[in-house]
């Protein structure tokens, strides 16, 4: 089985550079636009996806139902267990205030945030359910930075590239044994909008 794990498309906070994790907060214009020409480059590469799933937040749903408009395939609801890491009472917040006020050993901690060890464990068992759920031959699954960038540092065994809006990981297998095929490109813009992990190798927060 192939799978997408796609990023959504950009949020008025994202622009604003601000923590946002389990805030639900909507698309912009913006981010609508990232979703279809993230369909659109699936398109243009000639793969073949039967359909595609989104997190429960309004903004990877969107993104889910634009990829499925564009590339007219089923669109299978969302599911709660795709949703972004929590951050807590840190959502809202400026991200460099957050970076200066909860850092500790490379991460963000403070109340109510997620640790990263109960993010990998429910993003791994919310993609093995899928999979399982939905056994098609290759699925898109619209859904966020931290949440991606976590499953797949735990695939890799090192820290991946941080993911633009409407880019991704693709990884292929089954449940309890995936690969990763494909990496989304280094980013050379290092934006302070999006450290989750301080430091160079930071990963997206939302």
């Amino acid at each position: 089985m192939r799978i997408a794990l796609v990023r959504h498309g950009q949020t008025n906070w994202n622009f604003e550079g601000r923590m946002q994790g389990s805030r639900n907060i909507p698309l912009n214009d913006t981010g609508r636009q990232q979703a279809r020409d993230a369909a659109e480059r699936f398109r243009s590469k000639g793969e073949s996806w039967d359909a595609v799933i989104g997190s429960s937040l309004d903004r990877a749903a969107e993104t889910a139902r634009i990829m499925a408009d564009v590339l007219e395939i089923p669109m299978l609801g969302t599911r709660d267990g795709l949703i972004e890491r929590d951050y807590g009472e840190l959502e809202g917040m400026p991200v460099l205030e957050a970076r200066a006020q909860f850092s500790l050993n490379g991460d963000l901690v403070g109340p109510g945030v997620e640790s990263l060890p109960a993010l990998v464990a429910r993003a791994t068992a919310a993609i093995d359910a899928i999979a399982t759920e939905h056994p098609v031959g290759a699925l898109l699954v619209a859904t966020h930075g931290t949440f991606i960038r976590s499953f797949a540092d735990a695939l890799a065994g090192f820290e991946t590239p941080r993911i633009s809006n409407g880019d991704g990981v693709h990884i292929e297998g089954a449940p309890g044994d995936w690969r990763i095929t494909r990496l989304p490109e280094p980013r050379q813009d290092a934006p302070l909008s999006h450290p989750d992990r301080v430091g160079a190798g930071a990963p997206d927060i939302r």
